[in-house]
């Protein structure tokens, strides 16, 4: 039974973890909102990781069923999926420090008509917190449930993992704001190219193994 919860605990973390990215899914949402202050910031950051854990939850539970009867195979979502994520990561890199400062006074002199509330879920949960290419890897999981039929260890070993995973999540949303004074502007940029660079390559690596099981699945005659 141990070894059941560890594994399954062990499998969506490590399966989640790199393509949600909270480290720079937190600095991407300070970019977006970077005059809240400290309170603010926090609740904001509980807003996000349970919102996350909500998405990931569905995405775990019925996503399969949802893309089945919507006709939509997981390879296909992986391509839009990848897609996606690649070009989100693609204008990150792309984008000049002007461009950033541009946004983020935009931002704030919206900041008034829009509360922070309202951008918990759209877009700071989804898709910068958890895009496309993480509901595809969870609708994934979801498809791999053990032959021999779900176990109470393996719902337990679901709740921990996603609560893990939640956890990260709003710890570097909450702390963003502390890394980046520590990183100081030129750190932050630097960070942020890096971060950007991670997510371009993460959303290429899905595309190409939903092209790869696309490619797989036509017989040629």
């Amino acid at each position: 039974m141990l070894h059941e919860l560890t594994a399954t605990v062990l499998l969506i973390v490590t399966a989640l973890l790199p393509i949600i990215n909270p480290p720079a899914a937190g600095f991407i949402v300070l970019s977006l909102v970077p005059h809240a202050s400290p309170a603010e910031r926090a609740e904001l950051a509980r807003r996000v990781a349970i919102n996350s854990f909500v998405i990931l939850l569905v995405s775990l539970s019925i996503g399969a069923y949802l893309l089945s009867f919507l006709g939509i195979s997981i390879a296909v979502l992986r391509v839009a999926g990848g897609v996606v994520i690649a070009s989100a990561g693609w204008n990150l890199l792309q984008a000049s420090d002007d461009e950033s400062e541009d946004v983020a006074k935009q931002e704030a002199l919206s900041a008034r008509e829009d509360s922070l509330r309202r951008k918990a879920f759209y877009p700071l949960t989804m898709p910068v917190t958890v895009g496309p290419g993480a509901i595809s890897v969870a609708i994934a999981l979801g498809t791999g449930s053990p032959r021999a039929g779900l176990q109470p260890v393996h719902f337990i070993g679901v709740g921990v993992a996603l609560a893990l995973v939640c956890v990260s999540i709003y710890l570097c949303v909450r702390f963003s704001g502390h890394i980046a004074r520590l990183l100081g502007p030129s750190g932050v940029q630097i960070a942020m190219r890096l971060f950007a660079f991670a997510i371009f390559c993460i959303g290429v690596q899905i595309f190409w193994l939903g092209l790869a099981e696309l490619l797989n699945s036509v017989h040629f005659h």
